[in-house]
């Protein structure tokens, strides 16, 4: 693991949210969308129309699926952004994976475990959501719309991936309905739907909320924490307590839900008396930046 430390600065838990994530992502497309004949949207979904209208063309003939090859290629410029607008760090894990998902897409079978299309539709949402919200909320993301996505996402605080996601997926489908039938298009953007919603629900960095602590003791370790571990900025101020009158320490701070679940689990870290009041999915105006 300590490559995995070093290059890609992850924890053992945000690489195995990076794998299972990749996994539940890639089994969404090929267990429930492709059996169907339906496209997801972004990048994944040109490069499926582009295999589909190859296949047509070709008279192409096989159980390999080269719709990954062809997003991996598409990605290649993309790259670029990530590592220019987002970072060195989010490039470095975008680039692991979105490799990994390739070959995944590659080698899971196109087998239909349900018969039903909506209960396709529905789960395959669900399912790939959930993964794409696991992939981003470890620090990397599935590539395609998703970096750019965080781009925007980073320097506007009401945008967000599954807003541009959804953009771009209409696009797509409109194409698709065009080419394929308009059940295909109703049904796969039912699925953009269902998997933009989980996105935005499991992507916690899209959601910001306040905390204030309180601490009978110097709060300097709590402030040490938010300024060199969160990048965070707070206010705090001294107050005396209603019941004892004893002196009290109020720190104040806006954080992601990302960075709010950080200070939680190291609350009992700080060995001092405190305690916290939250707040989540605040409406933010103004210059709050969002950390990916």
């Amino acid at each position: 693991m300590y490559i995995f430390k070093k290059i890609f600065n992850w924890s053992l838990i945000d690489f195995c949210k990076t794998l299972i994530g990749s996994l539940l992502f890639c089994c969404a497309i090929n267990l429930f969308v492709v059996p169907n004949n339906l496209y997801t949207g972004g990048i994944l979904g040109l490069s499926q129309i582009i295999r589909s209208i190859l296949i047509d063309i070709f008279n192409i003939k096989n159980n390999f699926d080269f719709s990954g090859i062809i997003y991996y290629l598409i990605n290649i410029p993309l790259f670029i952004i990530a590592y220019k607008s987002v970072g060195k760090t989010f490039f470095y894990r975008t680039l692991f994976s979105v490799s990994i998902q390739t070959i995944m897409l590659s080698i899971i079978p196109h087998n239909q475990i349900v018969s039903d299309l909506l209960t396709n539709v529905i789960l395959g949402g669900l399912l790939g959501g959930i993964g794409v919200g696991m992939i981003l909320s470890s620090g990397a993301s599935t590539g395609g719309t998703d970096i750019v996505g965080l781009a925007l996402a980073k320097k506007n605080n009401h945008f967000s991936v599954g807003k541009l996601g959804m953009i771009i997926n209409t696009i797509i489908y409109v194409v698709a309905g065009i080419r394929y039938g308009l059940e295909i298009m109703i049904y796969s953007i039912i699925y953009s739907a269902v998997d933009s919603l989980m996105v935005d629900k499991m992507h916690e960095q899209n959601i910001c909320s306040t905390a204030f602590i309180f601490c009978k003791e110097n709060p300097k370790v709590v402030n040490d924490f938010i300024k060199n571990e969160l990048k965070r900025d707070f206010t705090y101020w001294y107050a005396k307590g209603g019941y004892d009158d004893t002196r009290t320490y109020i720190i104040y701070t806006v954080l992601t839900k990302y960075e709010l679940i950080k200070l939680e689990r190291n609350m009992k870290k700080f060995n001092i008396q405190t305690f916290m009041v939250k707040s989540e999915g605040i409406n933010v105006k103004g210059e709050f930046e969002k950390q990916f």
